[in-house]
């Protein structure tokens, strides 16, 4: 690779391969030490093209999902199954990962913007900004942005676009899986909640396990499903559809109470 050579947003590639590196030795201990990462599916990973794939996830704090999933996505890439075990998949990282972020989030000091040049696609909230709720227009740069990241890579989103569970998911997830036809790949985190404080910069407990499943691609007709069709797809793949907030039997609580304790390994 040329020492200047950018991506289609800009970014020198040699400086963000090594802002990733550093970020991933930093980083490591919080899932494999301080904490556990269990994961799951990481087969799936080595069997994706290298562009036009969209991650969909639900979402526990603004910047430890991210993080886990450029850990476990290049683990993955260089022969570890479900494993992140030893730290030397990290330097030579996939460059091409993106994951999209509201604006006024990574615009919000000096670190979150480092972490924005590692590969964030910043966008304007159309519902909130500034903690206070809000009405406003799709900007269609945001949306042409997300499609030349996925024409160049792979995309990470959370589509509920908040850290609140079981929140609606945004139908302009749907919009830009109908436009753009990507292979849609679902993940589902649990445990950073626990873990790490809302933002996911500082460990708020230690000896926590981890969840880390990654699922297989959605299958979708992308003429022929709404969007309707398709959010209650994206609900379901995530486990944020309101029907996961069912009233739970004696077992399922005893089965969940046994898994917790196993959480504090």
């Amino acid at each position: 690779m040329g020492l200047f050579k950018k991506n289609p947003f800009g970014h020198i590639l040699f400086l963000k391969k090594w802002l990733i590196r550093i970020f991933g030795a930093l980083t490591h201990r919080r899932f494999r030490g301080f904490n556990e990462l269990q994961i799951e599916g990481s087969e799936i990973i080595k069997d994706l093209p290298d562009s036009n794939v969209l991650f969909i996830s639900n979402h526990q704090t603004y910047f430890a999902d991210v993080v886990s999933m450029f850990h476990v996505f290049n683990a993955s890439l260089s022969g570890r199954t479900d494993s992140i075990k030893n730290l030397g998949y990290i330097w030579n990282p996939k460059l091409n990962i993106y994951y999209v972020a509201a604006k006024e989030t990574m615009k919000a000091g000096l670190l979150p913007k480092i972490l924005a040049y590692m590969g964030s696609i910043s966008i304007e909230r159309t519902w909130r900004s500034e903690g206070k709720d809000v009405k406003r227009q799709v900007k269609m740069s945001d949306i042409s942005n997300i499609g030349k990241a996925l024409d160049d890579g792979w995309v990470i989103t959370f589509p509920q676009g908040t850290t609140t569970p079981f929140k609606p998911v945004r139908k302009g997830t749907a919009h830009i899986i109908k436009k753009y036809q990507p292979i849609v790949v679902p993940i589902v985190i649990d445990g950073f909640r626990r873990s790490f404080d809302k933002k996911g910069l500082r460990i708020k407990k230690k000896n926590i396990l981890q969840s880390f499943e990654i699922k297989k691609p959605l299958e979708i007709d992308y003429e022929n499903e709404s969007f309707d069709d398709i959010v209650k797809k994206i609900e379901y793949a995530i486990e944020q559809h309101p029907s996961f907030l069912k009233v739970i039997s004696k077992k399922e609580l005893e089965a969940l109470d046994e898994l917790n304790k196993k959480r504090e390994w």
